[in-house]
This record gives C-alpha cells, structure tokens and sequence, in this order.
C-alpha cells in the first residue's frame, strides 16, 4: 500500500478513535454542556471529512470525472451548512463553545498524529 492510502486509511480510522476518546474524557472530567460541545464539534468535522473524501473519490475516479467547480460547489455548500449548524448550537447555548473547539481540532488532531506516525517511520526506516 502506498503512503498516500496508508495516511487516509489512518487518519479515517483515527478520527473516530479520537472523536470517541474526546468525547469519553469530556463527559468524565466536564460539564455535559461541555461534553456537548465536543460531541457535536467532533460530529460536525468528521461527517464533512468523510463527506468530502467520498466527494473527491467519486469527482476524480474514471470514467465519471467532474469538473473542479462541482467539487468547489459542494465543498462550500458543507462549509456553510456546518457554519449555519454552530452558529445555532453557540447562539442557543446549547453547547459550551470551548468543548465546541476541541471537537472541531478532531482531524487536525488525527492528521498530526497521522503525520508524526509516518515521519517516524521514514526516520527509522532510513536508520536501519
């Protein structure tokens, strides 16, 4: 498997990981507005990841290629739903919009770690 399907299977998988790891710690250790906050957060960002690989997939693999703007066209459809939805959830305050934060730096969470992962190995790989 080349590096690239490694890195996304990876970080697909860690998504989830973290999400569920994120949002266990928030219900032990803070308030539930709190936990909420981090649930809907890591929901949120992982669906539009998910949402855009299967988007990417589908757009570049042949015979259906799409045109770039069908690709841009959805993205900023996702991007302004997901704004519409924490604009309702912080505005409400239905959610603490710290624990909202650190929901959304799920990915950004799993594509360090992702990336860290595959340095490490690069290093050692070259070491030995």
């Amino acid at each position: 498997m080349d590096i690239q399907k490694r890195i996304l299977l990876f970080i697909t998988r860690a998504n989830w990981i973290l999400f569920a790891a994120a949002v266990l710690v928030g219900l032990v250790a803070f308030q539930f507005d709190v936990a909420l906050g981090i649930f809907a957060g890591g929901l949120i960002v992982t669906v539009n990841f998910h949402l855009l690989a299967r988007t990417l997939k589908k757009s570049l693999t042949p015979p259906h290629l799409v045109s770039h703007n069908v690709i841009i066209a959805k993205y900023y459809v996702r991007f302004l739903a997901s704004g519409v939805i924490i604009f309702f959830l912080i505005s409400g305050h239905y959610v603490d919009p710290l624990g909202l934060f650190v929901g959304l730096s799920v990915v950004v969470a799993s594509i360090v770690v992702a990336t860290v992962r595959e340095l490490k190995n690069l290093i050692f790989k070259e070491a030995f």
